[in-house]
């Protein structure tokens, strides 16, 4: 069991969830004020996407990330920021030419994809270690796409957060780390309940969990309904716990989320198991990330409250 947790808030995804939550930011300004509200409930982490502010869709500028990290830097609160680097893989087959994309995909080349990670230097970005039916789309990330993403956020000083969406994942997350394209210990995100990938329970985490490398950081998360139960599960196995707009829309059945609600809830489950939640400068020492004053590899792990490492 972990009792020193790091809490990831995923902010706001790309899906088509603006329409069922009012409370699901959109704009970078609300994304950001929603970064600061999930740093005052307690996270650890705020992962983030942008969205185009007009239409609420898929967006990919730079300048609307760049936005919402000044803001979110300039505020009186800390938070370790996870900038997405998974955009740009979505392919829908064309009704009359399967060959060809049809509405609704949005393919990017890895360095396209990297382009907002090389240029902001957040102290984490994501990496999606394969393709994946993905609900009705495939998500597309071949393995020599893999290879050269890894590289470019390797050579950006930038620790990638492995997310693995099925048991293949994450072997191939363990062959670019045995390739030297994963620097100092691994830390790995476990996808949970996405139609059609791992599921949501206590025997797929523990089959992922049990193939991850001896020196492995983990967390994981569950979607909908399961969120707050994997992060009851993803604690008592070892791992940290991610929660958020992306990936659930309800506080409760019936009753619509926030992200800084889903964090107080998520800390409380924590709490209540004998738990507690890693401040973000934790973080940053438990896992070696940059400090974004100084621009240094934070070296040296705190002490917790609880009196170990954390």
């Amino acid at each position: 069991m972990n009792r020193n947790v790091i809490l990831t808030c995923a902010i706001t995804g790309a899906g088509d969830t603006t329409a069922k939550n009012p409370n699901v930011p959109v704009t970078p300004q609300q994304i950001a004020d929603d970064c600061i509200a999930a740093a005052k409930a307690g996270a650890s982490v705020a992962h983030i996407h942008v969205r185009d502010p007009e239409t609420g869709g898929v967006s990919h500028s730079v300048e609307h990330f760049r936005e919402v990290m000044q803001r979110v830097r300039e505020a009186d609160v800390d938070i370790v920021m996870n900038i997405t680097a998974g955009g740009g893989g979505d392919w829908i087959p064309d009704a009359e030419d399967p060959t060809r994309g049809g509405p609704g995909s949005d393919i990017q080349t890895p360095r396209e994809r990297h382009e907002p990670v090389g240029e902001l230097l957040p102290e984490l970005c994501t990496l999606d270690c394969g393709s994946l039916n993905f609900g009705d789309m495939v998500y597309v990330n071949p393995a020599d796409w893999l290879r050269e993403h890894a590289r470019l956020v390797q050579a950006a000083g930038v620790k990638p957060e492995l997310e693995c969406f099925d048991l293949g994942h994450v072997w191939f997350a363990r062959q670019l780390q045995q390739e030297g394209l994963i620097d100092g210990d691994p830390l790995y995100q476990l996808c949970l309940g996405i139609p059609w990938g791992a599921e949501a329970d206590t025997e797929t985490m523990l089959a992922m969990r049990n193939k991850l490398p001896e020196n492995a950081n983990w967390a994981a998360f569950g979607i909908g309904r399961q969120q707050m139960p994997m992060v009851a599960q993803a604690m008592l196995l070892g791992g940290h716990a991610r929660v958020g707009l992306e990936d659930n829309l309800y506080l409760k059945k019936g009753v619509l989320a926030t992200n800084g609600g889903l964090v107080e809830k998520a800390g409380d489950i924590i709490e209540s198991l004998g738990g507690r939640v890693m401040t973000p400068a934790e973080t940053r020492a438990h896992l070696r990330l940059r400090d974004p004053s100084t621009g240094h590899i934070v070296k040296k792990a705190l002490e917790t409250a609880a009196g170990g490492e954390a």
